[in-house]
């Protein structure tokens, strides 16, 4: 039995769960999600939701953990919503935004300016003698990660002077240079 799956999951206040045919739906007070599932029971019961599987097939047991921790994902986001930070280490690396465009100085010959979906709020903060962050909030877990990895992409960091896009906390693993 998963571990994971079969812990219920507690519904928060000013949070509605629908499951009909095969697709969840989410509503809170940030915004609304839906998820289509396949092959796992899901019960909506007095406030929690648990998850139970028909059979022991290895399919259905790897989709009873995945589905619970994607519906968890769903309420946290509908309720409190998603942060993840980027930091830019390099010097003259710039960020700046305005609405939804984010304006990013990272050492190519020109900027790079993206649009960020309107389901993510961007906000960058400057400040000085510190590295710019960037900070993406959304209800969606997957759509921000997805972001962020795309900004990160740009310009990883590399492991001799730690310059690049990382993640506030992320560990680069540094490398000694040319032995003199």
């Amino acid at each position: 039995m998963s571990r994971i799956g079969k812990s219920p999951i507690t519904i928060p206040d000013g949070v509605t769960v629908n499951v009909a045919e095969g697709i969840v739906t989410v509503k809170g007070k940030l915004g609304e999600l839906t998820q289509e599932f396949s092959e796992i029971t899901i019960k909506v019961e007095d406030g929690t939701i648990t998850l139970e599987r028909p059979s022991d097939k290895k399919d259905v047991r790897a989709k009873h953990g995945l589905y619970r921790s994607l519906i968890f994902n769903m309420i946290e986001g509908v309720s409190k919503g998603w942060t993840k930070e980027l930091e830019l280490i390099g010097v003259g690396y710039r960020a700046s935004n305005q609405g939804q465009k984010l304006d990013l100085a990272v050492g190519f010959s020109h900027n790079i300016v993206l649009e960020i979906a309107p389901e993510v709020n961007v906000e960058t903060v400057s400040e000085k003698g510190k590295n710019p962050i960037v900070k993406l909030t959304s209800y969606d877990k997957q759509l921000v990660g997805q972001v962020a990895a795309k900004i990160r992409a740009f310009r990883k960091p590399e492991p001799y002077k730690g310059k690049g896009i990382k993640f506030v906390g992320e560990i680069i693993r540094r490398k000694a240079g040319k032995s003199a």
